[in-house]
């Protein structure tokens, strides 16, 4: 059984272009894991083994790997950075104890960097960072730094200073140890430690005292010391950044060129130092069998298995389940039961994953992220010992803002694709799949263009379906403005039995940026309504949230107040009450004065500052509105808010305008009103829509 001390399951996350993969890349290196170094571009990294991100040169999917650094027995996930593919992100952080956050030491925070650092504190997962590039044209670490604070609101404590930078870029200046780091050899394998190069002693000792003063607000043994004007021990200043790291008071940084081969070695030491073990992270699962109660899990091998499969992927061979083990033994051959499908299933292989390649073992304990075979579930199930009723708070899923119609180009491939899409969904539940009745067309529900295109290539390769696709379509929603009273009576008779059902009440508007788009509450009193017919009430009123009278999309943003209503001994009946409030939403909305809403994203253009004016005039043709512009080094960055309907085809706009020279991200930011010049068109367009299907 090895050290649980020892082992750190972390990932490695950040903007797109950041350098990701290939910090991985020299990571497997270094660490023995491979004998060459493979490049993104190129004959493409060992992390991206799917022929697409090859071909790309992105992740897509995030590729699970373990290596051995010295002691430490670390699981590394590398992670996506495109926004489309933001869940990968969300389910990796969900199960690790740890994460390095990758910064551009030109571009520095980023707009998906805001997202990631927002996905780690929603899991309170302790990041190192480390400015990655500084090789390049333009880096400049202290202008990184001071993002992280300012836009991250991170304590930021630089571990490291640079010897030289740009192409001058030689090795870094460990503050610590108070000494100079420089990597030799070709691949630059070879460590080399000298004293501190003369002209920059003064400047080493000035960044060494501002991190022990950061420190200091830490320990008040590092205070006393430094009052005192004593030598702190080297071990206290481990211990201390340890501590900060792992509460989250303060984020280390580190510096290098995963490219050039420098840095990587210290931050490897890094993560053992000061990353956690899962002995330090705490973790509860809710146990259903005491109604909910929150219980802490042990990272005891010896204890009942509590387990949570975070990602799925179908192999030629079946299906292969990525599992984190948070407590107990997962034993090959054993049966487990799983909480939300409520039954018993059998592993019968466990596997040790390195990105696309397998190892079979017998058995895996507390803290270890392994594969499993044998077993049918979904993202975010949990798996127990049997007799044990335990659940893992789920992982976090966006809504999809974007519709694709799609449909096989030969009948005979209908099965295969929905084979496909049925796997999909299962793997990522950011994607989703419904018909819509009218049209009785398939559509498919994502991220994000990139998304939705990457999914219907898979479809083209992985099982050799032909696709034909409409055109994008944006998912709007349907909100009331009014609060409106209504007095509804549902009444049907024609011979035997008949319905009747009668409701009375207030449908009240939410703030569409309100987490749950539906609330139900029940102010019956006296018994004017049986009991028994009350959630049928509310499962009328939620079904009708699926399809909105004025344009056939979801609704959102609704408060529905139950506050009287009668009921007949003999005609009323669960199904007269459903079909009721049913029949009495559409009425009562279609009173409250509805609005469309639109998927708003946060887009973040980056251009030569020469194509500056025209870019942001064209962001504004687009009903954008800029919220800021922000220049680095003959590059300028555009931050504006734009509706997802008018950024279709945009990759290709901002190309011609900018010579091929510009680039852009984007992602959902919130739902806002759409102008009433644009609902009417919508409108019109849905009921065309709607006529030509029923035809």
């Amino acid at each position: 059984m090895e050290n649980l001390r020892n082992v750190r399951n972390i990932g490695i996350s950040a903007h797109i272009d950041s350098g990701k993969t290939t910090l991985t890349e020299r990571v497997l290196f270094y660490a023995g894991r491979t004998h060459v170094i493979k490049e993104v571009k190129g004959e493409g990294a060992v992390m991206d083994h799917m022929e697409l991100e090859k071909e790309r040169g992105i992740t897509i999917t995030s590729a699970a790997t373990t290596v051995q650094w010295g002691d430490h027995k670390v699981n590394i996930i590398d992670t996506p950075g495109h926004v489309d593919f933001t869940v990968e992100v969300e389910r990796s952080l969900r199960v690790l104890d740890g994460a390095v956050l990758v910064l551009c030491a030109v571009a520095g925070v980023q707009s998906q960097s805001i997202t990631v650092d927002r996905q780690m504190k929603r899991y309170a997962v302790p990041r190192i960072a480390f400015i990655n590039k500084m090789d390049r044209t333009g880096a400049n670490p202290q202008n990184v730094i001071q993002q992280l604070e300012s836009k991250l609101g991170l304590t930021a404590v630089p571990l490291q200073i640079p010897i030289g930078l740009e192409s001058n870029f030689q090795g870094v200046i460990d503050l610590i140890e108070r000494q100079a780091v420089y990597f030799d050899g070709e691949k630059g394998e070879t460590v080399r430690t000298e004293p501190i190069p003369a002209e920059m002693t003064e400047a080493a000792e000035r960044a060494r005292q501002g991190m022990l003063e950061a420190l200091s607000m830490l320990s008040d043994e590092i205070m006393g010391l430094l009052l005192e004007e004593q030598e702190i021990p080297i071990e206290l200043i481990h211990k201390t950044i340890r501590e900060g790291t792992i509460a989250q008071q303060i984020c280390p940084v580190m510096i290098g060129t995963a490219y050039r081969n420098k840095g990587v070695q210290c931050l490897l030491d890094a993560v053992g130092r000061y990353l956690p073990s899962p002995l330090d992270r705490e973790v509860f699962a809710r146990d259903n069998s005491n109604g909910g109660a929150e219980v802490p899990l042990a990272p005891d091998p010896d204890a009942p298995l509590v387990a949570m499969a975070f990602k799925l992927v179908e192999e030629p061979f079946g299906q292969v389940t990525f599992v984190r083990i948070y407590q107990g033994t997962l034993q090959k051959g054993t049966f487990y039961y799983n909480t939300r499908q409520r039954k018993r299933a059998r592993i019968s292989r466990i596997l040790r994953v390195h990105a696309d390649q397998k190892e079979d073992i017998d058995s895996a304990s507390a803290g270890d992220i392994v594969a499993v075979m044998g077993i049918e579930c979904a993202t975010g199930d949990t798996y127990c010992s049997e007799g044990s009723d335990l659940s893992l708070e789920s992982i976090y899923a966006a809504e999809p803002v974007i519709d694709l119609s799609i449909q096989p180009a030969k009948r005979a491939d209908y099965d295969k694709l929905s084979k496909a899409l049925n796997r999909f969904m299962r793997e990522d539940p950011t994607f989703r799949v419904h018909v819509d009745h009218e049209t009785s067309e398939t559509i498919i529900s994502g991220m994000g263009e990139l998304h939705l295109e990457i999914y219907v290539e898979r479809i083209r390769r992985e099982y050799k379906v032909e696709c034909t696709v409409g055109m994008p379509k944006v998912s709007y929603r349907e909100a009331p403005t009014v609060e409106t009273p209504f007095n509804y009576k549902h009444k049907k008779q024609t011979g035997g039995s008949g319905q009747y059902a009668h409701v009375v009440g207030r449908l009240i508007p939410m703030d569409p940026e309100s987490p749950e788009p539906f609330v139900f509450e029940n102010k019956v009193t006296g018994g004017r309504i049986p009991n028994e017919y009350i959630p049928s009430v509310e499962k009328g009123f939620r079904e009708s949230m699926h399809k909105g009278p004025v344009a056939g999309y979801e609704v959102m943003g609704v408060h529905m107040r139950l506050e009287d209503g009668s009921y007949h001994d003999v005609d009323s009946s669960t199904m007269a009450f459903e079909i009721c409030a049913r029949d009495c939403f559409r009425e009562t909305f279609r009173k409250a004065d509805p609005v469309l809403l639109e998927p708003i994203m946060k887009v973040e253009v980056e251009i030569p500052t020469e194509f500056q004016g025209p870019v942001t005039g064209t962001l504004s043709s687009k009903r954008g509105v800029i919220l800021g512009t922000e220049s680095r080094q003959g590059y300028t960055v555009i931050v504006a808010e734009v509706p997802l309907a008018e950024m279709f085809g945009y990759s290709n706009d901002l190309r011609s305008s900018t010579q091929g020279k510009g680039g852009f991200s984007m992602e959902f930011l919130k739902y806002q009103k759409v102008p009433s010049r644009f609902q009417e068109e919508i409108v019109k367009q849905a009921q065309t829509l709607a006529k030509a299907g029923a035809k």
